[in-house]
């Protein structure tokens, strides 16, 4: 018969599947951290598509995790963006500070495991679940989580995950939807309505910026709707493949439209339903440095009629059915040797993506015709060095070619900084 005390704050286990990677003093408490500082030149379409010099500060992200048993383990997500948030005209931050997960979880087997109430990523994607800079070789994350997935998605949830089998795994959630209602916080009435006709408000969801604009808020009860979303995802890493990892996931809502949305006119908008499904895949090809990467995504709309921006007046916002985007990158991994006391490796990469936000099935009061400004090619060329797993160095360029009249003049030359540990 054992004689042991337990301890009274028990260290964090090895491989616990939580952010926070660095041991602290105290016992139990682990604390991570990631960020991106980007600089460079790039197109400003709003000045003509004139190049512009410049520099973000993007974000650093702090983790703490803390172990309070074993088995009950909390993990936050505490994110400073551009520089922080300022509160004096002559202070030179434009940013922002929040919490973009927090939450509880209990983990009971390796099947089975709950994560309680709280904010969390939802399960759609890769990167959405892994966007640190180290996860993806360009300066800014991949294009098809910059809208179609509104990387970060994160929400109001809670979910069920765990492991099937060997090179098998699950998770399902349950969250607040996404809101159609892309405007102002303070334009949301006491009410939690949006602002009553004849204001007119933004649109959440459009064909310019995809979904961009309509993740659900996560403070003081000021969600839009009662409306509850449901999203699920198997992750799988087969053994007889060494190398290749993939994931299939969805998120679906049965309604998008928030309390009181209405055209322009004053005509009360109905329910649209949203479906989301991703596909996508990662191999790194053994005994090789070659790495192959591809993705896609869709978006499918119930009712096009009913989204605001297919009755806001705006026709080069449209709607149609569906969306879609798809992805693929080839990179190739070349070690150059010990410098500074560390294995460095160069990562060249070039991704091609396409996506169309303005497909078929046009439906509202506003002119139905797509004017082409969502269907975009991207082509991202560049390398990315690593002096160490949790540090890397990126150049990219980028070529954008737009269908709209304008075109996109959106090009960039960017370099960044990345870390994660």
């Amino acid at each position: 018969m054992s004689t042991t005390v337990p301890s009274p704050t028990p260290t964090a286990p090895a491989n616990n599947g939580i952010l926070g990677l660095a041991d602290s003093p105290v016992p139990g408490l682990a604390v991570g951290a990631y960020g991106e500082i980007k600089f460079g030149s790039q197109q400003n379409p709003a000045a003509n598509g004139q190049w512009q010099k410049g520099f973000d500060a993007h974000r650093i992200v702090v983790l703490p995790t803390y172990a309070i048993t074993p088995n009950i383990i909390f993990n936050a997500e505490i994110e400073f963006e551009h520089g922080g948030i300022a509160f004096d005209s002559d202070d030179k931050r434009h940013g922002s500070a929040e919490i973009e997960q927090i939450w509880v979880d209990f983990k009971i087997i390796d099947q089975f495991n709950w994560r309680t109430p709280g904010i969390d990523l939802v399960p759609i994607g890769y990167i959405n679940q892994h966007h640190e800079p180290t996860q993806f070789y360009s300066v800014n994350r991949p294009e098809l989580y910059n809208g179609l997935i509104p990387s970060t998605f994160h929400v109001p949830s809670s979910s069920i995950y765990g492991r099937i089998a060997d090179g098998l795994s699950y998770q399902f959630q349950v969250s607040s939807s996404v809101e159609d209602f892309g405007d102002d916080f303070g334009l949301r009435t006491d009410a939690n309505t949006v602002p009553a006709f004849p204001t007119g408000y933004a649109a959440g969801i459009t064909g310019l910026d995809a979904l961009g604009n309509s993740r659900p808020v996560v403070g003081d009860f000021r969600q839009l709707s009662n409306d509850l979303a449901y999203s699920g995802k198997l992750d799988f890493a087969p053994s007889f493949l060494p190398g290749f990892a993939g994931s299939v996931s969805a998120y679906y809502t049965p309604n998008t439209t928030p309390r009181g949305a209405h055209d322009d006119f004053g005509g009360l908008l109905g329910q649209s339903s949203l479906a989301l499904f991703d596909a996508e895949f990662r191999y790194r090809v053994q005994g090789t440095g070659l790495e192959l990467r591809g993705e896609y995504v869709q978006a499918r709309f119930g009712n096009p009629a009913n989204l605001r921006a297919n009755n806001d007046s705006d026709p080069t916002n449209n709607i149609g059915k569906t969306m879609w985007g798809y992805s693929g990158e080839i990179a190739y991994h070349v070690p150059l040797g010990t410098i500074l006391n560390s294995e460095w490796e160069a990562v060249p990469f070039y991704r091609y993506t396409r996506q169309d936000f303005q497909t078929a099935g046009f439906a509202g009061t506003d002119d139905n015709m797509p004017v082409g400004s969502g269907q975009r090619q991207y082509h991202t060329a560049g390398v990315a060095v690593f002096p160490s797993p949790k540090v890397v160095l990126k150049a990219t360029y980028q070529r954008v070619i737009d269908k709209s009249i304008a075109g996109a003049l959106s090009d960039s030359v960017l370099g960044g900084v990345g870390f994660f540990f």
